[in-house]
């Protein structure tokens, strides 16, 4: 298999390719479907093997320029992950931020942090995903006063993007390790509890690491159609199914029977509902594609406290490149990467958070999806100062 770019020069081939995509049904990574295929923009397509022999001699005939992003994906997979089998993965006190670790690993490590931290770390489910894992969050924060302010997390929404969970851990790490040392973070732990979900969609991102490493969806399965799972960040409550959506269940963007017909949205949707007056800040986080977004996802129009939502993304943007120059793009993100609806940063913002916010993290699509190892801890580095400052910017008030 091969990872191809292939950037449209005009109306034609947008087309050409729209229809050579849906047909040859490849795997897109960016956009997330044939409809977002536009002009003058990049789409990243994973292309299997049996399917090279067809599709690069048509976009040769039609004309049609492309790069090869990854030629041999197979050895990019196996690269990533390095030696597995040679390092120490059981002991939690030596617990190692800069691999990635299976949903076990990352299950055993709360429990673990759950018992040694019993002062700073609660650990509780908000329910059971479709196969009827627990879906565990972390409540971070000193228990300093009876009502906090809250800042609620989620990483792995989509089951192939590992430098998500990656993160979270990170933070959480982060967290534990500087507050004492560090004035901000001990302000940010004195002042408001975190909700950090390491990995929203369980079922998805445990079938990444055991049988398709690509998979983006949850698992449920579908009784019309012989396939799995649906996009968890389009199937909540707010322009449910509108554009940047599918209504196929074999999709990639599928939104899902109804809204919250998946347990883990409908899980954490009742979460955040019955904490929406505490909750003041959402972060999701995705890859990739180094952008800072906002809402609105579902149309172009601007949010009534736009001011202090985009003088807040500009500040993590630059506090974010300070640390290696590496720029994000910040925006609405319908403008910013495509219009889509049903997402969980449009809902939170709805349902009365006012600072709801979704990182695409490294990289721009050298690596796409299979971020080397030996990339986490300056990803982790650098996308820390960005939500420390939105974190803080959150205390100060902003009118």
């Amino acid at each position: 298999d091969k990872v191809i770019r292939v950037v449209p020069e005009s109306e034609r081939e947008t087309q050409i390719l729209r229809a050579a995509f849906n047909r040859l049904k490849v795997d897109l990574w960016q956009p997330s479907s044939p409809l977002h295929i536009v002009e003058g923009t990049a789409a990243d397509v994973r292309v299997p093997q049996n399917a090279t022999r067809t599709l690069l001699p048509y976009l040769q005939q039609a004309n049609i320029q492309y790069t090869i992003l990854i030629s041999d994906l197979q050895q990019a997979i196996e690269n990533q992950t390095g030696g597995r089998s040679h390092r120490n993965r059981r002991s939690l006190s030596g617990y190692n931020y800069e691999v990635y670790h299976s949903l076990e690993e990352i299950e055993d490590w709360m429990h673990y942090l759950n018992r040694t931290y019993s002062d700073l770390v609660h650990m509780f489910s908000v329910g059971k995903s479709y196969e009827g894992r627990p879906l565990y969050v972390l409540k971070l924060g000193k228990r300093s006063r009876p009502y906090k302010k809250a800042v609620w997390i989620d990483c792995g929404i989509h089951a192939r993007e590992w430098i998500g969970p990656a993160f979270c851990q990170w933070f959480v790490k982060e967290a534990l390790q500087t507050h004492q040392t560090d004035p901000d973070m001990r302000k940010m732990l004195t002042q408001l509890y975190f909700y950090i979900m390491p990995v929203f969609n369980v079922d998805g991102y445990h079938f990444s690491w055991t049988n398709d490493r690509f998979w983006r969806k949850t698992r449920s399965k579908n009784m019309r159609f012989h396939c799995h799972g649906v996009d968890a960040n389009r199937n909540w409550k707010v322009k449910w199914c509108d554009e940047g959506a599918s209504l196929h269940p074999c999709d990639d963007t599928y939104c899902g029977p109804f809204p919250e017909s998946e347990p883990e949205v409908k899980a954490v949707a009742h979460f955040l509902r019955k904490h929406r007056k505490q909750i003041k800040a959402y972060l999701s986080f995705h890859a990739y594609a180094q952008m800072l977004l906002y809402p609105y996802s579902y149309k172009y129009a601007t949010i009534p406290n736009f001011n202090c939502v985009e003088s807040a993304a500009y500040n993590a943007v630059n506090a974010l490149q300070s640390a290696y120059g590496v720029r994000y793009r910040y925006g609405p993100a319908s403008s910013t990467l495509y219009v889509s609806s049903g997402s969980s940063m449009d809902w939170a913002y709805k349902n009365g958070i006012p600072y709801a916010f979704a990182f695409e993290l490294r990289d721009t699509g050298h690596f796409g999806f299979l971020l080397p190892e030996t990339l986490i801890k300056p990803t982790c580095t650098e996308t820390m100062l960005a939500v420390k400052n939105i974190t803080l910017h959150l205390l100060k008030k902003c009118h």
